[in-house]
């Protein structure tokens, strides 16, 4: 990956708003369905919990943001590719881009 992407994401991540967003997919923190879809091993989202549903929806109920700004970092996150998120109807899958954590993870070795 170029030192100029690298760059991209990193900035994309020094926004605090744009950081929590980031960490809300990665992690997947919040509730979904009454049940949490947090689950990690060994550093990595589980299988079977890759991508979140209505993840736009639930950042809107976790953070007090307008929807115009949370779609704003989103789009922000989704151009430096730190994540992709595809629209299924009126909702939103979105997923993070784990080819860009390990990247980024050997680039900071």
């Amino acid at each position: 990956m170029k030192l100029s992407n690298y760059s991209k994401i990193f900035k994309a991540l020094s926004n605090e708003q744009r950081l929590k967003i980031f960490m809300m997919l990665y992690k997947q923190c919040c509730s979904f369905e009454g049940k949490s879809e947090f689950e990690m091993k060994d550093g990595q989202c589980c299988p079977e919990a890759r991508s979140v549903d209505k993840a736009f929806t639930k950042v809107c109920e976790c953070m007090d943001l307008s929807r115009s700004t949370i779609s704003h970092h989103f789009k922000e996150l989704q151009n430096a590719g730190i994540i992709t998120c595809e629209r299924l109807g009126q909702t939103f899958r979105c997923k993070v881009n784990e080819e860009v954590i390990k990247s980024i993870k050997e680039f900071l070795k």
